[in-house]
């Protein structure tokens, strides 16, 4: 037996071999998961969640009032206050009719909501009713209309 033979381990280039290949697998199944896209997915599926519960009490507000709606709505799209306690809301829709009775709170946009602003709009053509989440991501528009 010759001394080479007795040695049993890796060449350099059969290690670095092996190590490129994992690397290349691995940015592969990286590129095929893409978590920035499952996350904007995921959001976006908050919004769309939202504004459908927003319309929902709007709705449910309005049977409750013979058809009325909450007279803060204007025909201009206008962000929704988060209506709360000790909440200023400068130029945005009040829509604390609805909280408690119809809607627990109102939802916030899961990205851009902020202490003041839900950062979903309204808006109403008639009797008709359009709620939309305006910071929706990938290039999507969201929005409900009732």
């Amino acid at each position: 037996m010759n001394l080479r033979s007795m040695q049993r381990g890796f060449t350099l280039i059969e290690l670095l071999l092996v190590i490129g290949i994992i690397a290349i697998l691995a940015a592969i199944v990286i590129v095929a998961i893409n978590p920035t896209k499952q996350l904007s997915d995921a959001r976006n599926a908050q919004r769309r969640a939202d504004v459908n519960t927003i319309l929902n009490a709007v709705t449910q507000y309005s049977i409750d009032h013979t058809g009325m709606l909450p007279e803060t709505i204007t025909t201009t799209a206008t962000e929704i206050c988060r209506s709360g306690v000790n909440i200023d809301c400068m130029g945005l829709i009040n829509l604390n009719v609805l909280t408690g009775s119809y809607i627990l709170a109102l939802p916030n946009d899961p990205e851009t909501g902020t202490e003041t602003s839900t950062k979903y709009v309204i808006s109403k053509d008639g009797k008709s009713i359009t709620v939309a989440a305006p910071d929706a991501e990938a290039g999507l528009t969201i929005s409900v209309k009732h």
